[in-house]
């Protein structure tokens, strides 16, 4: 199962700008709007007057559709390295870390057992998500999701698409829907799923009713989601390399498409760990003056389902080394 997110969604992330906030838009001038509106009406049986009152109210968010319109700028939703040391990869975080583990213990290690995943990694989920549900966005969700959907950006259908799940989820919920919040790309909670993750991964693990801003159902959605996209206990996860130059070039990397690990021995490039994959994923994070070189196995390949970048990958798995 291919699901992830496209951006990754950071503590330094996820604050709105003040300084531009969302303004007065008429979305029902626009034939789109209306059209989405009878698709909801007629497709999920809404109530025509409720969608058209809500959507009267949506305000355009500039800060939002300034993310995803004109050339896609690398590392404008997806962290770098260095910003990921800075932010998350820290002493700071790994002690944070570490108490969030043994305050929650009990219910990681039941999270643990029924879905046969490793807890450290649900640690590091929320680590990076939310620094442990810290920060979770004070974005009007129904605002950023508005002006994506509506708007020409680079991922308009799929920002379409989340609006429409953001509505099924708050009638589900019995939501408000206009006093949502989250990031600036619509994702909600303490593991920052946008409406569709949360609809397909919520998980009631408290018993009080599923909710995205529960850590304890957070625990929960994520054993969950790493369960359901193939993590196996015992696997490697990613080990260093004996790379110590610059500039890594002598094979591609991807956490996309794994190699032969043979062709990784071959090229001079070996674990400084075990790992006894047959194939692997080279991963190449970059410094300021520097490559680090890791060689990741499947499991690696499931943190990046959430998100789609290798250094989130890398950023949950030395959090989860940290508190092990």
């Amino acid at each position: 199962m291919k699901l992830f997110l496209p951006f990754v969604l950071i503590p330094f992330l996820l604050m709105a700008n003040e300084d531009r906030p969302p303004i007065a838009y008429n979305y029902l001038a626009k034939k789109e709007v209306h059209n989405f509106i009878n698709m909801m009406v007629n497709t999920y049986h809404f109530n025509r007057s409720y969608m058209t009152d809500v959507l009267r109210h949506a305000k355009l968010d500039r800060d939002t559709l300034a993310r995803y319109t004109g050339r896609f700028k690398k590392n404008t939703t997806v962290g770098t390295w260095e910003r990921f040391k800075l932010h998350v990869v820290n002493p700071e975080t790994f002690d944070e870390a570490r108490r969030f583990k043994k305050e929650h213990y009990k219910t990681l290690r039941r999270a643990e057992k029924i879905y046969k995943v490793d807890m450290n990694y649900i640690v590091g989920f929320l680590g990076v998500e939310s620094h442990f549900g810290n920060y979770t966005g004070d974005y009007n969700i129904l605002d950023a999701l508005s002006s994506l959907a509506f708007h020409p950006n680079r991922m308009k259908k799929l920002f379409k698409s989340e609006l429409k799940h953001l509505f099924l989820f708050a009638r589900e919920k019995k939501y408000d829907i206009r006093k949502l919040e989250g990031s600036f790309a619509g994702a909600m909670g303490c593991v920052q799923q946008l409406p569709s993750i949360a609809r397909k991964f919520n998980s009631d693990f408290d018993g009080d009713g599923a909710s995205v801003w529960d850590i304890e159902d957070c625990i929960g959605s994520i054993a969950k989601f790493m369960h359901k996209n193939g993590w196996k206990n015992g696997r490697v996860v990613a080990v260093p390399s004996n790379f110590n130059g610059k500039r890594f070039r002598r094979l591609k990397t991807s956490h996309r498409r794994t190699i032969s690990t043979k062709s990784i021995l071959k090229a001079g490039i070996k674990p400084l760990a075990p790992f006894n994959e047959p194939r692997a994923y080279l991963l190449k994070l970059r410094n300021k003056t520097h490559d680090d070189v890791w060689i990741a196995g499947r499991n690696f390949r499931v943190l990046t389902r959430y998100n789609n970048a290798a250094t989130y990958g890398m950023a949950i798995h030395l959090i989860a080394e940290q508190v092990k």
